[in-house]
């Protein structure tokens, strides 16, 4: 059964640098290889300051013409970008399950949420940002939203259209250039997306394409041209990029890891709970910020646990789930497996060494694992394996389980299940994390509320995607104003 469409032949990534596709300078290139067999399915530049001090020139040049566009002017554009990749939602759904292990339905639902977030910021220009008023006699004070300047993002393997378009889209539309550094692991589908914007006739420099690694990043963070910086990663990551941006005087906003607490308590509806728990460990292999790895188990629930254990048993890889990303990542989270089990961790469902799908054998393939009677200090308790791995901790109480949840220093999201009404609210007060779930596994927001975690899973200004991404890609510009003396002035005036 062909799971997947892979390039017919390694494809050779370009950076896109003033509207035009260009080989960088003097640049290696590494192997792209497909998480489904660890074939080579392409080669991505290691760009170095030469290509990109010519993005950045190539986006300064072209911001002072971009921004002074209006703003209807400029969401025309994007109107036709959105119908580009609506044309081909599945060109890019392919390439990005060919490049990094997911469905081919996994990676099509990623491009429809990017989506969502272009209709967001279609309808910027209908939404009043600005203000005026008569502050004192003769005298009005205005804000206004305006556009950072040159713009960077810097986004993971995990959703390779996804990502980027929670922040170039809103990005550009409120006016600013923006160069896209996609993760070296993943560039193909970046590069359709970057044909896209040419083809939906962005003027050249406003989006731009430099591929790379540490070295890219970092050259791009430093660069003096550059305002604002998005990260999306690991933890450790985020935190050395908004240390290193904001070091520079840069705004940044850099999301890191999670290690969600999904609470469930004897009440919680069976029909409700065992997809949501198990879509939620298990969707994209577990390789999201946003997937729930442990179950905070109150009271007796075995009769949620057991059919949770009986449906993940029923999964195909390849259909139901996707590979892991690389055999690092593989090395890694089997390793977690095996250390679990050796400290006398039950291991309920055990993934490891499963059978490849037909016709994709030598692929990074992991089926779905769940861990019992975990300590609540245990290793695969605290850290955040990214992988298709659900760690069960046992707990007593409602209150117990909040104060497990509560020492996370993580903060991406919760969830509750349950049936009750007051367990739910109870649950959505006390919680630590930016986002909360009422019977939902993943409880992302919709837009035009704002993606964005607490603690160690965000560092910095505004939010990703929704208002909070308008305000994370813009600054105010305040304006005070008067015309002429008044007779009946007073010391404001």
């Amino acid at each position: 059964m062909k799971l997947v469409d892979l390039p017919e032949s390694p494809v050779t990534c370009s950076n896109l640098i003033a509207g035009e596709w260009q080989a960088p300078a003097n640049a290696e290139y590494a192997d792209i290889e497909t998480p489904y067999n660890n074939s080579v399915i392409g080669r991505v530049p290691l760009s170095r300051q030469a290509d990109v001090d010519a993005a950045v020139e190539s986006a300064h040049k072209a911001l002072a013409g971009w921004r002074q566009t209006p703003l209807k002017e400029r969401t025309q554009v994007l109107f036709r970008f959105r119908e580009l990749v609506q044309k081909h939602i599945e060109r890019i759904s392919h390439m990005e399950a060919a490049e990094a292990g997911k469905t081919v339905g996994e990676a099509r639902a990623g491009v429809l949420k990017g989506i969502e977030i272009i209709e967001f910021a279609l309808s910027l220009q209908n939404m009043d940002d600005g203000a005026i008023l008569e502050v004192s006699r003769g005298v009005h004070c205005e804000i206004r939203r305006e556009p950072m300047g040159v713009c960077v993002g810097i986004t993971p393997f995990n959703f390779p259209s996804m990502v980027p378009m929670w922040m170039f889209p809103i990005a550009v539309t409120v006016g600013n250039a923006f160069i896209l550094k996609p993760s070296e692991k993943v560039p193909l589908t970046a590069c359709i997306l970057g044909e896209l914007m040419v083809e939906a006739g962005y003027p050249a420099g406003v989006f731009s394409i430099v591929h790379g690694d540490r070295e890219t990043v970092e050259a791009l963070i430093d660069h003096p041209k550059v305002d604002c910086v998005g990260f999306v990663g690991s933890t450790a990551i985020a935190k050395t990029v908004y240390a290193r941006a904001a070091s520079h005087g840069k705004r940044a906003l850099a999301l890191g890891g999670a290690k969600n607490h999904l609470i469930v308590v004897p009440d919680a509806d069976p029909e409700v709970t065992i997809p949501g728990v198990v879509a939620s460990f298990t969707g994209c292999a577990g390789q999201r910020c946003m997937a729930a790895s442990l179950l905070v188990a109150v009271g007796d629930v075995d009769h949620l646990i057991d059919p949770i254990v009986e449906a993940t048993k029923q999964m195909n890889l390849g259909t139901d789930m996707g590979a892991i990303i690389d055999s690092n990542s593989m090395e890694r989270i089997t390793s977690a497996i095996d250390r679990a089990e050796s400290e006398g961790i039950t291991v309920r469902e055990d993934g490891r060494k499963p059978a490849a799908p037909d016709g994709y054998d030598g692929g990074n393939w992991l089926a779905p694992t769940i861990l019992d009677n975990a300590k609540p200090d245990s290793d695969c308790a605290t850290r955040e394996l990214f992988g298709p791995v659900l760690t069960i901790v046992r707990v007593k109480s409602l209150e117990e389980a909040m104060a497990l949840e509560n020492q996370n220093h993580y903060g991406n999201a919760t969830s509750v299940f349950t049936t009750t009404g007051s367990v739910a609210r109870y649950v959505s007060e006390h919680g630590t994390s930016g986002m909360i779930g009422v019977n939902i596994g993943v409880p992302v927001p919709r837009e035009p509320f704002s993606f964005g975690g607490h603690k160690d899973s965000r560092f910095g200004h505004g939010d990703m995607t929704g208002r909070g991404a308008v305000e994370l890609w813009t600054q105010l510009k305040k304006i005070t104003t008067k015309w002429q003396l008044q007779s009946d002035a007073n010391w404001m005036s």
